[in-house]
């Protein structure tokens, strides 16, 4: 049986939602402007014919130092009394780690500084979104989650045009770029953390050197659920990974579309609009009903067939219709299945660490991922076989959230 955390019931106002959407826009635009446009051109630029190779590199240990740094950070945010904050200390900190790295990386002109410092990068975010994740279970009643996770997913399917449009229509070089990147994710996470109270901890447990090798793993025969929530998000991610890395390069060698950042850009908006139809809507929905598994499920099965688009109709118009159909489909999936991960967490005093044991399954596939849409797409059919398979493996974490028996 699931240990069932103590919950919250005071409300959550709109002005502590907007200050915790802000922030979280700074922290995704900090995640995809580098990954959607100037990691990819940088990577090309140095790396040349390899850039596929290459890109895959650097983005992969980025991602095995997410799967590491999101537990241990939240085990320390957990185990915090700082007079600072206990959530607090840990997103400015996170957010001036990132900074560093966003800063430094455009000074690197081989794949192995670019390796380092993206790896600084996506330990500063990781460190940022701990805190974040951690203060939605410790202050939202469950009654709000879906609308308090609805929100903060629109906030990374905005982040994502907003990091594009800004390292493209705003700005230009990579200097430029990730700089304003980087001072925009310290910028937008002060206001959250200079105008909302920490959330107090009842029971603080205390971070040992033996305490961190429990940061990375919990019991699946006591918390069933958690385990099958971490399983589905795992294989969600999987497929999303798998389908974005090379879109960039999808638009330019499959499509052929003439200028295929402009391309990216454009399908990210479109992408974007259909969500913002979705994502807020599908989680105040699923508060309203009480149900959340009907909803993951569905929109797993609309996100396959937007994967499918790509893999049959590998032209620029199939690639419109791809991206309307997976907006749709990801708001629904971003805002309510945050939420049931959050009432499945195991513990009240470990929510930091619980959420970043359930960042591995949104970092590991970040690993995973290139290295199994390399081969793919170099040698076992390129882009239409790729696709094929994120469908299948979209289809299956999504079927699979039907093992969560204590959530609806």
């Amino acid at each position: 049986m699931t240990a069932v955390a103590a919950q919250p019931h005071t409300p959550v106002r709109t002005g502590w939602i907007a200050l915790l959407s802000l922030a979280n826009l700074g922290l995704w635009m900090g995640y995809f402007g580098p990954l959607q446009v100037l990691l990819p051109d940088q990577v090309e630029d140095i790396a040349g014919d390899g850039k596929a190779t290459a890109l895959g590199v650097v983005t992969g240990l980025g991602a095995l130092v997410a799967v590491l740094a999101g537990p241990i950070a939240g085990a320390l945010s957990d185990s915090t009394r700082l007079r600072t904050g206990r959530r607090h200390t840990w997103i400015v900190a996170g957010a001036v780690l990132g900074l560093t790295g966003l800063a430094i990386l455009p000074s690197r002109h081989t794949v192995t500084g670019l390796a380092v410092w993206w790896c600084v990068a996506q330990a500063g975010l990781n460190t940022m979104q701990a805190g974040l994740t951690a203060v939605v279970p410790d202050r939202t009643p469950v009654r709000q989650r879906g609308l308090v996770s609805g929100w903060v997913g629109l906030t990374q399917s905005i982040g994502v045009v907003a990091g594009v449009l800004l390292v493209t229509a705003v700005v230009t070089g990579l200097t430029s770029g990730y700089v304003l990147i980087g001072v925009l994710v310290l910028l937008t996470a002060l206001p959250f953390v200079l105008a909302t109270p920490d959330p107090p901890a009842d029971q603080t447990p205390r971070f040992t050197a033996a305490s961190l090798w429990s940061s990375f793993r919990f019991s699946v025969r006591r918390n069933p659920d958690f385990a099958w929530a971490w399983a589905t998000r795992f294989l969600v991610q999987l497929g999303n990974a798998m389908a974005t890395l090379y879109l960039l390069y999808f638009l330019r060698d499959r499509v052929h579309y003439a200028d295929a950042e402009d391309g990216l850009a454009i399908l990210i908006v479109v992408y974007t609009v259909a969500t913002v139809l979705t994502v807020v809507a599908g989680g105040v929905l699923s508060d309203r009903s009480g149900r959340r598994k009907p909803s993951v499920i569905v929109s797993g099965y609309v996100m396959a067939l937007a994967c499918l688009i790509l893999a049959v109709w590998p032209t620029w118009t199939g690639a419109l219709v791809a991206a309307v159909v997976l907006g749709l489909g990801f708001g629904v999936y971003l805002s309510v299945d945050q939420a049931l991960i959050t009432q499945v967490l195991p513990a009240e005093q470990d929510r930091a660490r619980d959420l970043g044991i359930i960042n591995i399954a949104n970092s590991a596939p970040q690993v995973l991922g290139p290295a199994l849409a390399f081969p793919i797409v170099a040698y076992l059919g390129g882009y239409s076989v790729l696709y094929v398979i994120v469908a299948a493996v979209t289809v299956l974490g999504s079927v699979l959230v039907t093992r969560i028996r204590t959530i609806d």
